[in-house]
């Protein structure tokens, strides 16, 4: 791949996913077997709308199956797969249709609240739709009306999991097939801080005295549809967290309130105030102690800690009665940390939520920095 950005002043190669490589080995085995012709190189699009000439390596060609694959390249992003082989075994069935799963070095889901149903392969939608399509496009290009079976595998794929956080999140075996855009961008923390520097400075130079403040896409779904605001009134913070409070104190904003998922925001309540999974995924654990601490029995404070995510930790304390409590408890210790990290220099708070279970909890300031914030954008408009 010869696609590049500009971060930091330096030229960044960027690569594509695993799930591009599940696409484009599949989409290269199926045309083999379907055509009897040897295919060296495959040509897909990205979801991102980027197209892609990928050479094919290891192609075994049988009568009813063909198997190759293609090497994943991560450009100059820091991935632990660069490099790794992701094959594809394609194989002819009677039934009409396109089944996916996966074989030796692909994870299988052990528990609720992943992107796959438990026992599916961890093989994510974004691919499965990839590799379901470009197999479509070449069954209908060779007039095959029969069905495949697709099975992803990764050779390398076990002890590469061993370096991630799967096995804790619940997929065992091996890594998981990922991605939603089908490229990977290289991560320059430095340009990402600086991008929100930026924008708060713009606000702050444009009479805001209040930030507003969350950390992706979600959190911009809720204030839409959960807060009924507009989220271009939010500046992106990513993972950091920490950092864009700073920028904030620095610009002489006189409070800033922050709405994110509890599964970032819960982080915060460690300490964490850069919430990428590189530096720690240690949300159930402080879920678990706060509930521990509200009365959480043991027996149930073990059943949170192999939880796959904090929506099912939530329901754990839903069914014993202690939501309320320990989300309060959560927000109190988020709310210390923030005003640590800001020297008490000005009005911090924080709104959680949840894609499940909607609004969870506020911090003691969040409501009065709500209303403020709207203040300040109403003035605005009008």
């Amino acid at each position: 791949m010869e696609e590049y950005v500009v971060k930091d002043g330096k030229k960044m190669k960027l690569g594509y996913t695993t799930g591009t490589c599940a696409a484009a080995a599949a989409k290269a085995a199926a045309y083999m077997l379907l055509t009897g012709r040897r295919k060296e190189k495959i040509g897909i699009l990205t979801p991102k709308g980027i197209g892609l000439e990928l050479a094919i390596e290891n192609i075994k060609i049988g009568q009813n199956a063909v198997s190759c694959a293609v090497r994943k390249d991560a450009g100059d992003d820091p991935d632990i797969t660069n490099g790794a082989l992701v094959q594809a075994k394609v194989m002819r069935e009677a039934e009409h249709g396109i089944r996916i799963d996966g074989g030796k070095g692909v994870g299988r889901v052990t528990k609720k609240g992943l992107d796959q149903p438990v026992g599916a392969a961890a093989i994510n939608s974004v691919p499965r739709k990839m590799i379901k399509e470009n197999l479509e496009e070449v069954c209908e290009a060779a007039a095959y009306e029969g069905g495949l079976l697709v099975e992803i595998s990764v050779p390398e794929g076990e002890s590469l999991a061993k370096k991630t956080f799967n096995p804790r999140l619940g997929i065992e075996g091996g890594i998981s097939i990922i991605g939603t855009s089908g490229i990977v961008e290289p991560m320059s923390e430095q340009a990402l801080v600086d991008t929100i520097r930026v924008e708060l400075r713009q606000r702050r130079e444009n009479g805001a005295e209040y930030a507003f403040l969350t950390p992706g896409n979600y959190g911009s779904d809720f204030i839409r549809f959960g807060m009924e605001l507009d989220p271009k009134w939010a500046v992106m913070t990513s993972n950091f967290i920490g950092d864009s409070l700073d920028i904030c104190r620095e610009l002489g904003f006189k409070g800033a309130l922050l709405v994110g998922h509890i599964g970032k925001l819960v982080k915060i309540a460690g300490g964490m105030m850069n919430t990428h999974s590189k530096y720690g995924d240690c949300r159930l654990d402080i879920m678990a102690a706060h509930a521990g601490a509200a009365g959480l029995s043991k027996e149930k404070i073990g059943e949170m800690l192999n939880c796959a995510t904090c929506d099912d930790g939530l329901r754990i304390l839903k069914e014993e009665g202690l939501c309320e409590e320990t989300l309060e408890r959560i927000a109190e210790r988020i709310e210390f940390i923030m005003d640590h990290r800001i020297f008490s220099e000005m009005q911090v708070g924080a709104i959680m939520f949840s894609k499940e279970y909607g609004f969870l909890a506020g911090t003691k300031a969040s409501d009065e920095l709500l209303k403020k914030i709207v203040a300040e954008q109403k003035e605005k408009e009008d």
